[in-house]
Parts: structure tokens; C-alpha cells; sequence
């Protein structure tokens, strides 16, 4: 699973059939400390995350899992919104006795 931040979403008056009844959103992919990371990329959406919330996302066939029985032509798919993230920091590096 990845991060990301919706920053718009998709109209298209032509798609694949397999797409109808599904919202596209455009995602900005983001590292763990919610810094921008990566191209843009267009998900199908099942969750209905809005614009702003930071949301989390898989690849691949995973992708078209939340729309099952119906296979979805899809490779990116938002599966849920993050409520919060914690990242612990790394240890300050202990020095070496001379």
C-alpha cells in the first residue's frame, strides 16, 4: 500500500465499460512524513475520499479486488482514508568511544 493525497478527480464522458459507476480521483503519491513524492496518477476509488484527505492505495491486480465480482480495469485503487500517521524517528547515531 502507498500514501497519497487526493488533489482532484477524473471526468470522462467516454471510458471503458468496466469503469462505469466509478469514481477516478488524481493522487499525489506522498513519502511517510506526507512530503509529495513521484508523479500524479489517476485511481478508481473505493472509499469516497474527497479532495485534501490523505488516503492510502495499491497497485496492480489488488486493485480491482474492491470491485469484485466485476473485474475493474484498473491499476491503482484508493482503499481507505488515513485518519493519522506516526512515523517514529530514527535513534540519534551514538558515537563511537575514541
Amino acid at each position: 500500500m502507498f500514501l497519497g493525497r487526493v488533489v482532484g478527480c477524473v471526468w470522462c464522458t467516454a471510458k471503458n465499460p468496466g469503469l462505469l459507476g466509478l469514481r477516478l480521483l488524481l493522487v499525489q503519491p506522498l513519502t511517510p512524513e506526507l512530503r509529495n513524492t513521484g508523479k500524479r496518477l489517476v485511481c478508481t476509488d473505493s472509499t469516497g475520499a474527497g479532495a485534501g484527505e490523505v488516503v492510502y492505495w495499491v497497485r496492480s491486480k489488488e486493485a480491482a479486488a474492491p470491485f469484485l465480482p466485476v473485474e475493474a480495469p484498473t491499476d491503482a485503487t484508493v482503499v481507505g482514508i488515513v485518519d493519522s500517521v506516526r512515523v517514529k524517528r530514527p535513534a540519534a547515531a551514538e558515537k563511537a568511544p575514541c
